[in-house]
C-alpha cells in the first residue's frame, strides 16, 4: 500500500482550507445528497432507492455495512467516497472496495479527488488491507483518467457482474 501512497501524489491544493472526515450518522442527508448526484451524473437517477433514514440506521448500528469519507471545503461539503471491507482469497487478507467517490462538479480538478484517494490509501495501508478495488463506467473516461493518474489501473480480463434480489427464481417479477 505505501507504493499506491506514494503514487498518489501530492497534497490536496486547497491546503488547509480542504478537510477529510469520517462521516457520522448525522450526515446521512448529505450522503445521500451525493449518492443522488451521483446517479444523475451516472444517467441512473431513478435506480436510487436508499433513504436518509437507513443510512442515518445503517450509520448508527454497531457494525455497519459501510463507512463514508467526507471532503469539506471551508465546512461546506464538496465530496465523498462510500467504501466498505471485502477479501481476497489470493491475498489472503482484507481490501478496501470503493463503491463511491464523487466530487461536486465545480469542485472537480482541484485536489478533492486525489485527497480523498490518499486517505482510502492511508486507510487501508493502516488497517493491513492487501488492496483497494472499484469498477468505473465504461463510458466515464474522465473518471478512467483520474484513477489512473491516481496509480489505478483496469482489469481488462474480468468482468463485473451482479444477481439483483437474490433468492427469487429466475423469470419471477
Amino acid at each position: 500500500m505505501a507504493g499506491l501512497c506514494q503514487r498518489l501524489g501530492p497534497a490536496s491544493r486547497f491546503s488547509m482550507s480542504l478537510t477529510i472526515r469520517f462521516a457520522l450518522p448525522r450526515d446521512a442527508g448529505t450522503i445521500v445528497r451525493f449518492i443522488l448526484a451521483l446517479a444523475e451524473y451516472e444517467k441512473a437517477s431513478e435506480s436510487v432507492q436508499v433513504t436518509a433514514a437507513q443510512i442515518r440506521a445503517q450509520l448508527e448500528c454497531s457494525d455497519p455495512p459501510f463507512e463514508c469519507l467526507l471532503a469539506e471545503y471551508e465546512s461546506e461539503p464538496v465530496g465523498f467516497a462510500v467504501f466498505f471491507r471485502n477479501y481476497s482469497t489470493w491475498t489472503g487478507r482484507c481490501g478496501l472496495y470503493l463503491e463511491d467517490l464523487f466530487v461536486l462538479e465545480e469542485y472537480r480538478g482541484r485536489g478533492v479527488g486525489g485527497a480523498l484517494m490518499r486517505r482510502l490509501a492511508e486507510i487501508a495501508a493502516d488497517r493491513g488491507w492487501a488492496r483497494m478495488d472499484w469498477t468505473v463506467l465504461n463510458w466515464n473516461s474522465n473518471a478512467q483518467s483520474f484513477y489512473r493518474e491516481h496509480g489505478g489501473y483496469p482489469m481488462d480480463d474480468w468482468t463485473g457482474w451482479r444477481l439483483d434480489n437474490p433468492g427469487r427464481k429466475p423469470g419471477q417479477p
